[in-house]
Formats: C-alpha cells, sequence, structure tokens
C-alpha cells in the first residue's frame, strides 16, 4: 500500500518547508513538493499541520515484566504513540532486572508481542555480571545502562573494580544514571535526624543534591576519558553538571554524551510544595538557576537529546510521605506537547526540538534508518496541529497508572496522527494495534 501525505510543513534537518511525501509499506519512498495522487492508493491532506520525524526516546522505564501494576509495555507504547514517540528505549530495572542475555531477549520477545512502537532494551550491568555484559551485541541492542546512584529496583553498581572493567571492556554506549549514594545516605541521614519520618518533600533536592550529581557524573566523565569509553549520561539536573560537556565538537565525533529530561527543563523546586511526589524523581527536580541552564545547554548544545525518563507509580504508591512515595512519573504522552509549548513561548525553535528529540538520539546510538525523513528511511512520523489547545484531565490520560504531572494544564499543540514503520497507529485518539513495532536495529560494528 502506498499512502502520499499531502501539504505537509515539514521539520526536518534544520528546515521547515511545504512538501508532500509518499510511503510505501514500511518506508518513505519520495519527498518532493508536487507528488501526484494517481501514484498512491491513499491520500491525506494535511494543509496547516506540520509534519515531524517520530521522536526517539532513549529513557523509558516500562516496568514490565514484573511491576506491571504501574505499566506495561503494551499500556505505555501506546501512550507513548499518542504522544508522538515513534521508538522507546526501556531501562532494565524491571523483575527480574534484565541482567542476562535470557533476561534481555524475554522483554525484547514482550515487545514484539505487544508494543506499538518500536522498541529496544537495555542491558544491565551489575556489581557481579561483567561476563553477561560483554556477550551483549551491539547492533541488536541499544547499550549498557548503569546504575551510579540507587533508584527504583537494586542495581546500585558502585564497586570501583567493577566499574573499572565496565568502562574498560566494553566499546558499546554506556549509559548512566549519576548520583553518588555516599553523598545521599549522609543527606538523609541528617534529614532523618532532623524531621524524623515526615521529612517534607522540598527536601528532595537536598538529600539527592548537586553534590551528589556531580560527583559522580564526573567521576563517570574521567573513567571514560580514561579508557576512551563511549559515555552518555542521563537525566542531567543540575548547572554544575553541563559544565562536563563539551559543544565544540559534532555529535558524531563525541564519546561523552548527555541528556536533559523534560521534567528538569519543565519544573523546579518551587512545585513541590503543590505537586509533592508527582514531582519526585531521581535525580530531583533542583532549582530554577538548574533549570534555566539546563534549558541553555540544550540549546547550546552541550546537551544531546531530550527524553522523558518515564517512570510511572501508582497514584496509590506516590500517595505517601517522602520516605515511602517512589521516586518516577509518567511523560511520554506529553512530553513532545511540552516542548512545543516552549515553542509557542519563544524559547526554542522547532528545528532544535526535532533535533534534539528525533535526529540526535538516531545519530548518538547510530539508529538504522530512523530520525529523519529521508526517502529510504522508515517511515515515522508525526502530524502535529500547532494550534489546537487541549487541557490534560483523567479522561485523556493513556498511561495505566491514570495520573500525570501536567493534569490541569493546558497544551498548545495537539498530535493528531502517528505512524510508526509506515503504519498509522495513532489517528485523532484512535489506535490501530493490528501491526507492532519493529525492533530498533543499530550500525554500531
Amino acid at each position: 500500500m502506498k499512502t502520499l501525505l499531502k501539504n505537509a510543513t515539514l521539520v526536518d534537518e534544520h528546515s521547515v518547508k511545504e512538501l508532500d511525501v509518499l510511503i510505501e509499506g514500511e518506508r518513505i519512498i519520495k519527498i518532493d513538493g508536487d507528488i501526484s495522487g494517481e501514484s498512491a492508493d491513499s491520500i491525506l491532506d494535511i494543509e496547516g499541520k506540520h509534519l515531524f520525524p517520530g521522536v526517539i526516546d532513549d529513557q523509558v522505564h516500562f516496568r514490565e515484566p514484573g511491576l506491571t501494576q504501574k505499566a506495561n509495555i503494551y499500556t505505555e507504547s501506546r501512550a507513548a504513540v499518542a504522544g508522538g514517540i515513534t521508538s522507546f528505549m526501556e531501562m532494565p530495572n524491571t523483575v527480574p532486572n534484565a541482567v542476562t542475555q535470557a533476561l534481555l531477549e524475554d522483554k525484547y520477545d514482550i515487545g514484539k508481542n505487544t508494543s506499538l512502537a518500536n522498541y529496544s532494551f537495555f542491558m544491565g550491568a551489575t556489581n557481579d555480571n561483567l561476563e553477561e555484559v560483554l556477550k551483549t551485541d551491539a547492533n541488536n541492542v541499544c547499550g549498557i545502562k548503569v546504575f551510579m546512584g540507587s533508584s527504583t529496583g537494586n542495581m546500585l553498581v558502585d564497586n570501583a573494580k567493577t566499574l573499572e572493567g565496565i568502562f574498560s571492556s566494553t566499546d558499546m554506549l554506556i549509559a548512566t544514571h549519576c548520583e553518588d549514594e555516599a553523598t545521599i545516605q549522609a543527606n538523609l541521614a541528617l534529614y532523618k535526624e532532623k524531621y524524623g519520618n515526615d521529612i517534607p518533600m522540598r527536601a528532595h533536592p537536598l538529600i539527592r543534591s548537586e553534590a551528589a550529581c556531580y560527583l559522580s557524573s564526573s567521576m563517570a566523565a574521567e573513567l571514560a576519558k580514561k579508557h576512551n569509553s563511549r559515555l552518555h549520561i542521563l537525566h542531567i539536573s543540575t548547572a554544575k553538571e553541563t559544565g562536563l560537556f563539551d559543544n565544540k565538537v559534532a555529535l558524531k565525533d563525541k564519546k561523552i554524551t548527555a541528556e536533559a529530561c523534560i521534567h528538569h527543563m519543565w519544573f523546579n523546586d518551587s512545585y513541590y510544595d503543590s505537586k509533592g511526589a508527582l514531582i519526585k524523581w531521581n535525580p530531583a527536580v533542583k532549582t530554577e538557576a538548574d533549570r534555566t541552564a539546563i534549558f541553555e545547554a540544550v540549546l547550546n548544545d552541550k546537551i544531546d537529546v531530550i527524553a522523558t525518563d518515564h517512570a510511572p507509580h501508582t497514584a496509590e504508591e506516590k500517595n505517601n510521605g517522602y520516605l515511602t512515595a517512589p521516586s518516577g512519573g509518567p511523560l511520554v504522552q506529553h512530553s513532545l506537547v511540552a516542548m512545543l509549548d516552549f515553542y509557542h513561548q519563544g524559547k526554542i525553535p522547532l528545528t532544535k526540538i526535532i533535533e534534539k528529540m528525533c535526529h540526535n538520539p538516531a545519530i548518538l546510538f547510530n539508529i538504522q534508518d530512523r530520525g529523519f525523513i529521508k526517502e529510504g528511511y522508515y517511515a515515522d512520523m508525526v502530524v502535529a496541529n500547532l494550534n489546537n489547545p487541549w487541557t490534560v484531565a483523567p479522561d485523556n490520560i493513556l498511561y495505566k497508572c491514570g495520573w500525570s504531572p501536567f493534569e490541569g494544564h493546558e497544551f498548545k499543540s495537539s498530535i493528531e496522527k502517528t505512524f510508526v514503520s509506515g503504519h498509522l497507529a495513532y489517528d485523532q485518539g484512535k489506535f490501530d494495534a493490528s501491526k507492532n513495532g519493529l525492533r530498533l536495529k543499530f550500525n554500531n560494528r
């Protein structure tokens, strides 16, 4: 089947142009100013709408297997597609942790059978599984995940010898969660002494502090430089950390890269009193100065990609005090429209949004034939209406957990259609689950 998209305002490769796009099967076969409708089986006239490459989210937690009371790959990939995300890379801290090749492939089987979006899953590192890590196929798996700070699950890698082994032995991309555990525990002990079990939520960025983040991130950067490793530091949350990264080198040549997440670009610590545990993430949302510096680092290319760290928990789990409410929140349905709000505010160009959410993840991870609207590439595309306001409410939240930190906010733009590998998976509120997404492939070796 051939599908023709007519009169698109196409945003791709740092330009905005009026073009037609012809899809055949899974791929884009022609892009031109005026493609005849006679060449297509169906025609979609999207005049007045913007056409973007599908968003590639390099950090999500879809909670399957083992934590499916919070989410699963089907429900969260569905929400992702509704938000314009066509490909995701999912983290290994499920139950069981994806720390052997067999357990990792179990997740790929689930993705193949249930994911509406294209998918990849990180191999997880622990203090004692280096042999399994080194078996990972760099052309079929997005990277190695190392928790250099504790988060959901028990995957903290804090053994110096193990870290040296990981950084010195693998030529795959190493993605790190960087927070120094000793610093966090010392800070937590001080706040327990002061408040007992009633620690206020606003203490979160003081417990999981700037010092904890920088100590770990700078250590990871030094290990990468020492061993010439390929390092990607996830969810930068402080102004100080942005100084670790270079914007003088082309992305394809960078050995150390960084990610910013939507919540660290949107919220600051003034929201804790109103949002409470709903904005409790690891690393923590910190000061307005940190938020501003992260945004600037995105604009000046010290930070290379924008992602979500989508990490849902149930409302019941979140409705607890500081010590028991888990960290993390759902974001995939709302990440692109959140960035489009920043565009409407004059803070970021459309081309920069697409660069950071679509092009750069594809370049950074060496993904085959995705991240751009190009002839021969997979047809991962999003049709957005930049002038169709809507308000986040319980009846339009698609996450299995049923809540969003954006509830009550009116977004100025909406996602109308999402094509996943040529398949119209989402169309104005309706899903077509007759075809699942594909496993991402990488040009790494």
